[in-house]
């Protein structure tokens, strides 16, 4: 079996991923965490799903960089205190292709770019930036965006309260199948404590 190009230098690369999206966090304080918690549900969901340790190491550091591209959204949009305008909107929605790009640059980190570039599609194609379908998106970036989507609506924002972890169920429950893989939003639900508890999210409503 060939082995993975990440896994044989795993420890170096999480150390360098660390130190960027420490950046990210300095850049954006209300999301500082976050991509720590979304990585760390990923993991545990790739770990329940049995997937092979190539692939799992492959989606786990994806999801830790999958926001990155935000370090090239102006900080007026980024840290603006109430909901976005429409061009504002514009602009935060380039962040998948700015993340993609860069971890083109990068030689080993190259082959995550299309899995951080598809973490925003949706299931039924109404996603961005390339508005994929179904299996069309990568299969990492449909399990990214089922645990970003957890950690967005259970963590306190700028403009609005942490919803509960009840009202974030429901919300994964009932948009399986249009937003979110259906076998994967499943999985999530059938695992939901443990999944909420691999991001370190209190049980508490």
């Amino acid at each position: 079996m060939n082995k993975c190009k990440i896994c044989n230098q795993c420890i170096d690369y999480h150390e360098i991923i660390e130190c960027i999206v420490s950046a990210l966090d300095a850049k954006d304080p209300y999301t500082a965490g976050h991509s720590q918690r979304v990585s760390d549900m990923t993991l545990k969901l790739c770990e329940l799903m049995e997937l092979d340790n190539e692939e799992t190491e492959k989606i786990h550091i994806a999801a830790h960089l999958h926001d990155i591209g935000k370090i090239g959204v102006p900080d007026a949009v980024l840290n603006k205190t109430t909901k976005l305008n429409d061009e504002e909107w514009e602009e935060m929605k380039k962040h998948p292709q700015i993340g993609a790009d860069i971890l083109s640059k990068s030689q080993h980190l190259s082959e995550l770019k299309d899995i951080v570039l598809c973490h925003h599609e949706r299931f039924d194609g109404k996603g961005y930036p390339r508005g994929l379908k179904g299996e069309q998106i990568p299969f990492g970036a449909r399990i990214i965006a089922v645990c970003d989507s957890i950690d967005a609506m259970t963590s306190n924002r700028s403009y609005r309260k942490a919803y509960s972890f009840d009202y974030c169920y429901k919300e994964i429950k009932k948009n399986i199948g249009t937003m979110y893989d259906p076998a994967i939003g499943q999985y999530v639900l059938k695992h939901w404590d443990k999944i909420i508890n691999a991001a370190g999210k209190k049980m508490e409503e």
